[in-house]
């Protein structure tokens, strides 16, 4: 990485503006803040990266992978300052979640795919890459290793939305890049009521 000793923060299908909207992000810098520090929070989101590499071998994104065949060169392409649209690569990399069985389904969500393990080797092997990891689904246990060992998703959200009841996670790496798991419980939070500053659901989880 260029700056090992920073931050460095991913885009993902939350940093969008109707999303804001939906889950309580809008309304809360709204009443806190002002209409003009929210804009500039858009601002920020519509320019962060949609995905890295780590130490070249490990592909860290948000939601997934494209179900058709890219480089990490197509991925550098995308032009960013700009919301996604409902198809293509930006709304697979925010959107896409893995599922068992090979090849691609139309997403539960309503937005992106579902891609197989037959997909994410395709991605990895035409990249050079060893390994998939992404966040986008609640998982009980904070994280869950799919595709053969190829993919996983971490989740870093315990008791998600206040109801779930799940455990928070996160991933060091080694120098071989070969990950070691940390899991957390929620801790108690400011009296505020679960989704206060949400617009609704609308059906999308």
């Amino acid at each position: 990485m260029a700056c090992p000793d920073g931050i460095h923060l991913l885009r993902g299908n939350h940093e969008t503006k109707n999303m804001n909207k939906i889950y309580g992000f809008e309304g809360e810098v709204r009443h806190k803040y002002d209409e003009k520090t929210f804009e500039l929070f858009l601002e920020v989101f519509e320019h962060l990266p949609l995905a890295a590499t780590i130490s070249g071998k490990v592909f860290v994104t948000h939601g997934g992978i494209p179900v058709v065949p890219v480089t990490l060169e197509d991925i550098r392409g995308i032009k960013r300052g700009r919301e996604p649209g409902d198809s293509g690569l930006m709304s697979d990399l925010l959107w896409a979640d893995p599922q068992p069985f090979l090849g691609k389904a139309p997403s539960k969500r309503g937005v992106g795919y579902s891609f197989g393990p037959d997909i994410t080797e395709r991605f990895l092997q035409a990249n050079n890459l060893e390994l998939l990891v992404r966040s986008h689904e609640v998982k009980d246990e904070g994280y869950v290793v799919e595709h053969g060992g190829k993919t996983i998703t971490v989740f870093s959200a315990p008791n998600y939305c206040d109801t779930m009841g799940n455990k928070g996670a996160f991933i060091t790496f080694d120098a071989a890049c070969k990950p070691k798991f940390t899991q957390f419980e929620a801790v108690p939070h400011p009296e505020v009521k679960p989704m206060a500053y949400a617009a609704g659901m609308a059906g999308l989880f």
